[in-house]
């Protein structure tokens, strides 16, 4: 088989795999609350990047893995993760579009997004109960998730946002389950300790480039392509252009006129500055570091797969 041949086979069967894991998200979510069901089925079905299965996916195969169906289950568990964390995102940010569609705090509410969410969190558990010590991995991405969106309000609180903190804000609720993710194949493929580790490290670096760039994107990206509320962060004092505003590297909200939206003020000034050019920089500088970490993988298409993952989340929109 040519090694074109063989990276259009691996690519059909990722695809194969991520339409499996769609079908079973939504068995997962089944409920005979009908609220429950159709809530969660409403962001399912809204789609998604789905890079976190993907990364768990793309690893296991990296790492030698053949059968790529079990895996399934705990790739659903790790986007369901996610999917529960954004529901609650939008009940915290009042975000009311989310994936090109009304949230689920817009269309049902905010009590019932948070059941929501935790609908989705508990159906976590159901598909990570045969996995054993995959769910100590897994609780403790979890953990850092919660730990992260804590620190982050508390620091918008108490004003105290600075690089420092966002960086540690964004390793515990971004990075942390991408990190998991790219574990957890490496682990469900039998790999050696020096490869888990080695994915551990690619995973924890994207989800680094992915926040920045995320926030980026909230600051300067066209809503209907990001399909959701664009400038939340940056409203509410979050986000990297946020933290270096913080640390004295752009104009305060107050020192708009009055009589222009103190957002619009507040962005043109950071547009001038060199923000946002530190921040695609960094972004740039953490996908070399995710990348040389899958060196130690033995060459295939999938390894290649993920390189090409790690350089589509940094040059995505801009």
């Amino acid at each position: 088989m040519t090694s074109v041949n063989a990276a259009v086979e691996t690519s059909t069967t990722l695809e194969q795999a991520l339409q499996a894991l769609e079908h079973l998200m939504f068995q997962a979510v089944d409920s005979q609350v009908t609220v429950l069901r159709d809530a969660s089925r409403h962001i399912l079905e809204a789609g998604g990047k789905r890079i976190r299965p993907r990364m768990l996916i793309l690893s296991y195969l990296a790492c030698g893995g053949t059968q790529i169906e079990s895996v399934l289950p705990i790739a659903a568990a790790v986007e369901l993760v996610h999917t529960a964390s954004v529901v609650h995102d939008d009940i915290n940010d009042h975000g009311v579009v989310r994936r090109g569609r009304p949230s689920i705090n817009a269309r049902w509410g905010r009590t019932f997004a948070l059941l929501t969410g935790d609908f989705l969190f508990t159906k976590v558990y159901e598909l990570m109960a045969p996995h054993k010590d995959l769910n100590v991995v897994l609780a403790e991405a979890t953990v850092a998730l919660v730990e992260g969106e804590t620190l982050q309000a508390a620091a918008v609180k108490e004003n105290t946002l600075s690089r420092q903190v966002y960086y540690d804000i964004i390793a515990r609720k971004t990075a942390a389950l991408f990190k998991s993710a790219a574990q957890m194949g490496a682990l469900l493929a039998g790999a050696a300790a020096e490869q888990v580790e080695a994915m551990g490290q690619y995973g924890f670096n994207i989800g680094l480039s992915f926040q920045i760039v995320d926030d980026i994107l909230d600051l300067v990206g066209d809503e209907a392509k990001l399909g959701k509320t664009a400038g939340i962060d940056l409203g509410q004092g979050k986000g990297f252009a946020a933290a270096y505003a913080s640390a004295g590297g752009a104009v305060a909200l107050a020192e708009a006129a009055p009589a222009k939206n103190p957002m619009d003020i507040f962005k043109q000034k950071l547009m001038e500055g060199d923000t946002l050019q530190t921040a695609r920089e960094q972004a740039q500088q953490l996908m070399w570091l995710a990348t040389s970490s899958l060196d130690v993988l033995h060459p295939s298409d999938a390894r290649e797969e993920l390189r090409e993952m790690a350089r589509l989340v940094v040059e995505r929109d801009f």
